[in-house]
């Protein structure tokens, strides 16, 4: 076994472990000690982010394990089944993100606009198209799934 095969089965998981719970352990930590305000949660939550975006890399650029084919017709069905798989997981991201922003923005929106309505019933229409963009973003994460859909 070389060196190599080492760092990649053990050495390689044993980091992405501990570089996705060092967030953890910090937010934690900070909870326990009571020094949890929301700017330490927030550099927990950046670190967080920041460790995420570290796996993804390292996911991406050191792939664990090797495809070994025996013919080419096996090798382009692997590379169909790939791209299909590629597909579907932009269509769940799109969609998801778009209903998370849709969310957020609703969130941020709704009680601004009941707030609006009470004071000057007058402006409902213009609260209700301020909500309505909102829902706009979910709407169009879910169509642009539905695009990626009817392409696979």
């Amino acid at each position: 076994m070389s060196v190599f095969e080492i760092l990649e089965l053990i050495l390689l998981p044993l980091l992405i472990v501990a570089m996705l719970f060092l967030p953890v352990y910090m937010a934690i930590n900070k909870r326990k000690s009571g020094r949890a305000t929301g700017r330490s949660m927030r550099r927990a939550m950046i670190a967080n982010l920041c460790a995420f975006g570290a796996v993804m890399l390292c996911a991406i650029a050191l792939p664990v394990g090797g495809l070994v084919f025996a013919d080419a017709e096996t090798a382009q069905t692997a590379a169909a089944a790939s791209s299909a798989g590629l597909a579907y997981l932009g269509a769940a991201l799109s969609a998801g993100i778009g209903c998370v922003g849709c969310g957020i923005a609703v969130g941020h929106a709704a009680p601004a606009a009941i707030g609006a309505i009470a004071e000057e019933p007058q402006s409902f229409a213009k609260a209700l198209i301020f909500v309505a963009l909102g829902e706009g973003i979910g709407i169009y994460g879910v169509l642009i799934a539905v695009m990626i859909l009817g392409k696979v």
